[in-house]
């Protein structure tokens, strides 16, 4: 049952780490036998589901640009069916690209970059570089063009794969400052217009490359196939404050991630479908694939966009990829759990009173029996069907990670959607392996015990009042423990030296600034973070402290506190105006009043944060950094207020407190 003890710590001795139950004599270090580097997971998935559906994507038959009513554009698709690759069509693929790229001057252990959306041909070019032994350098579609450009110079990729858009609309700006870049492949069927861009650049698309790799001469140069202690991909992080950093990792790291993930998955194979939608250059999705793919999982293409009927590149009236795929297994973020939620309740609010009234018996009657362990099958036909029809009416399961999901959605995606959500925890830098929570576990606000792969345990941190000893459970920074944390990051020896560290036994531990709470059984909790790190609902990094230091460049500011919390999606801010110089604007606005009343006012407010969105774009701040609402507090912040140290830094948590009745404010109630 869900409260029994699920994982526990090695030795009586304080600060033991914790290990699941299951493998808790040794860590796992592989899933399948014999399948050390990730090209024989494919090998193995070949020989045993080879004629079946493997790479699924839809059809375009026909786009719209339509016209809203204020003036915007938005492309509008209807899709068709998908259309399948069986296993033995993606070998092929697989076999002739890699062919290919070695053809065009590539050795083994040499790094291929991708800078591409979540589609069939990432994956496709993936497996081929495990194949091939090209250490493959993942950057996300959504990064800006200083950050792509930083992280292909700092890899020194030769070869990058991506699409036509991306070339077009970001990479061609930048490609002047790439210097190690000599081959570009874009995997779309379009044409571009090669005079366009540098004469030493060669620009190929993905057919053209597998269709060299066919040819007989080629395909004599059989692959020299990697080991598990070679670099199978660098993984380049969102980098929230300064420089993206790549995550170095082994065949043997994801191996041993994935291998603990799996396990948590009840009854994965052929029988499973899988959408793919979130960016396969996160390490949750990449993974999630791989093992789809290991297990005989079909995947169909999805995008945020397109996921849903309602979603916003859907033509009216036509369906979305759920819809249509009709999947059994999805991964998501809290962010799009929450679009789900809001969508839900406010179709919910717009009943009649009666079958409101319904919905809520329903409800906290199906609540009431999942606690006791037990399901309400007459509520899930009778009131929860339509909701389930929105993810395509199969999904068995679902695994939340990126950010913490807030309580009140994880409960609703059980009851509404009849079907599990499993939490987990992870870092890039431990392969996206550390907790998952197990299907029969419908607490809140925990994400489970370590996996089988890893081993867990809390580090003191004194300065932030958290230890071991604490009751009535232990708390402290995370540190995690195993074969899946990765080889550290690239080219960053100093960085290396303070987040990682091998223990005498020789096992490598990551060092991750959250901070966690062990439950007595075991699971795991998430309670804060270290640094003024702060991960937004879509899964990005905010620094608080780099948008204070940002925006204190503001003329109308003399002091400023950012505030994000994980179960939103925007950052707010507490700021200290100059009297001066507001006082002045006010005047000129024609407004009069004590200076209380002139903070306390909505004109005034927005004029701070029109300033504030002036700076923050001169200042370079990514849109997700800036914040979108004020609170303009008359009284300076002083040591004796005790809002800041004598040493005038921000104390956070007395801010939060004394601002807690404006947070609520600017989160909508929340």
């Amino acid at each position: 049952m869900a409260n029994r003890v699920k994982a526990k710590p090695v030795s009586d001795k304080v600060g033991s780490p914790y290990r699941a139950l299951s493998h808790f004599d040794s860590l796992a270090t592989i899933g399948l036998p014999g399948a050390d580097t990730l090209d024989k997971l494919f090998e193995h998935a070949l020989a045993k589901f080879g004629k079946n559906d493997c790479l699924g994507t839809r059809e375009i038959l026909s786009e719209d640009n339509e016209k809203q009513p204020n003036g915007k554009v938005f492309k509008k698709l209807i899709l068709g069916e998908y259309k399948w690759l069986s296993y033995e069509e993606v070998n092929l693929k697989i076999h002739h690209f890699g062919s290919g790229l070695a053809s065009l001057g590539l050795e083994p252990k040499s790094t291929v970059a991708i800078f591409c959306e979540t589609r069939a041909e990432w994956m496709i070019a993936a497996q081929a570089c495990f194949k091939y032994n090209f250490p493959l350098v993942t950057l996300y579609a959504t990064l800006g063009e200083e950050a792509v450009t930083y992280g292909l110079n700092e890899s020194g990729a030769t070869h990058l794969i991506t699409s036509a858009e991306l070339l077009e609309t970001k990479l061609k700006l930048v490609l002047s400052q790439i210097t190690c870049l000599k081959h570009i492949i874009y995997v779309d069927k379009k044409s571009i217009n090669k005079a366009e861009y540098p004469t030493d650049l060669v620009i190929h698309n993905m057919e053209t490359v597998e269709e060299l790799g066919a040819k007989p001469e080629n395909l004599n140069n059989p692959p020299r196939r990697p080991v598990p202690s070679d670099l199978a991909v660098v993984m380049y992080t969102s980098g929230s404050t300064g420089k993206p950093k790549g995550v170095m990792m082994i065949h043997s790291n994801l191996i041993a991630g994935m291998a603990g993930q799996c396990e948590r998955i009840p009854g994965l194979g052929d029988k499973d479908t899988y959408i793919g939608y979130l960016p396969l250059a996160h390490v949750l999705e990449m993974t999630a694939e791989i093992s789809c793919v290991t297990y005989g999982c079909r995947i169909g293409y999805s995008s945020p966009q397109t996921l849903s009927d309602q979603s916003s590149k859907i033509k009216k009236g036509s369906k979305g990829d759920c819809s249509v795929l009709k999947p059994t297994l999805m991964a998501a973020v809290p962010e799009i759990m929450d679009r789900i939620y809001k969508n839900v309740m406010s179709k919910v609010q717009e009943m009649n009173v009666f079958q409101r009234t319904l919905f809520k018996l329903g409800y906290d009657y199906k609540l009431e029996q999942i606690k006791k362990g037990y399901d309400a099958p007459l509520c899930n036909m009778l009131l929860f069907k339509k909701v389930k029809a929105l993810l395509g009416g199969n999904v068995r399961m679902m695994l939340c990670g990126g950010a913490p999901l807030s309580p009140q959605t994880q409960r609703f995606m059980n009851i509404c959607f009849c079907c599990p959500v499993g939490q987990g925890y992870g870092l890039t830098e431990t392969c996206g392996a550390g907790t998952i929570t197990e299907v029969c576990d419908y607490s809140t606000g925990r994400v489970g015990a370590p996996l089988i792969c890893c081993e867990i345990k809390l580090r003191d941190w004194q300065e932030g009042g958290y230890t071991n000893q604490d009751k009535p459970n232990p708390r402290g920074e995370i540190i995690i423990g195993g074969q899946n944390v990765s080889m550290g990051y690239f080219k960053n020896d100093e960085k290396n030296l303070d987040d990682f560290f091998v223990d005498e036994n020789g096992q490598r531990w990551f060092c991750t600034g959250d901070i966690g709470e062990f439950h007595p059984d075991g699971c795991l909790q998430i309670i804060d973070r270290k640094k003024d790190l702060v991960k937004l609902q879509a899964g990005e990094y905010v620094s608080l402290g780099k948008v204070e230091t940002a925006l204190k460049n503001c003329s109308l500011i003399d002091n400023i506190c950012a505030y994000a919390n994980s179960y939103q999606s925007y950052v707010i801010s507490f700021v200290v105006p100059n009297q001066k110089k507001l006082t002045g604007l006010a005047q000129q606005r024609g407004l009069e009043g004590t200076w209380e009343e002139i903070c306390n006012n909505a004109i005034m407010e927005a004029e701070v944060l029109k300033e504030i969105k002036e700076v923050a774009g001169s200042m370079k701040l990514e849109r997700f950094e800036i914040p979108i609402k004020v609170r303009l507090s008359p009284d300076p912040w002083t040591p004796e207020t005790g809002l800041v140290t004598d040493a005038f830094k921000l104390k956070r948590k007395e801010l939060k407190n004394h601002y807690l009745t404006d947070i609520e404010r600017m989160y909508g109630g929340k």
